[in-house]
């Protein structure tokens, strides 16, 4: 098995198929390098590492995007965590981490769009 198809293996594992199936629909020539190159090294080469669990990762995942203010990727990562095992309590500890070492003002709008996805996730829309 490539790099790349154990990095399209963990990507459908922790996004879900319809979001990949999207994703891939959507790929055109212009970006398909770029698909493979996140698909071969943050999905192939980070995510696909048995060193801490998928629900750490999630964690570390969510405080990192939501520290750098990658807002659209934070809503995605919340949205993993129907298959990582992150519980609520702990996305909104990692973001309690946010706010003290990367910004009040980061944390906020990380919680708010946490808040909003999880609405939408339940069907509160």
């Amino acid at each position: 098995m490539t790099r790349f198809d154990d990095g399209m293996k963990t990507r459908r594992r922790v996004l879900g198929d319809a979001h990949v199936d999207r994703a891939e629909a959507k790929k055109t020539a212009f970006d398909e390098p770029f698909q493979t190159l996140i698909t071969e090294s943050a999905w192939g080469s980070v995510w696909s590492r048995d060193t801490i669990s998928p629900r750490e990762r999630s964690m570390l995942t969510i405080a990192l995007l939501a520290a750098l203010g990658n807002h659209e990727e934070v809503a995605m990562h919340i949205r993993a965590t129907a298959n990582t095992g992150a519980s609520k309590d702990d996305v909104i500890e990692a973001l309690l981490h946010v706010a003290i070492y990367a910004g009040v003002p980061r944390a906020n709008h990380a919680i708010k769009i946490a808040k909003e996805t999880y609405a939408e996730m339940e069907g509160q829309d």
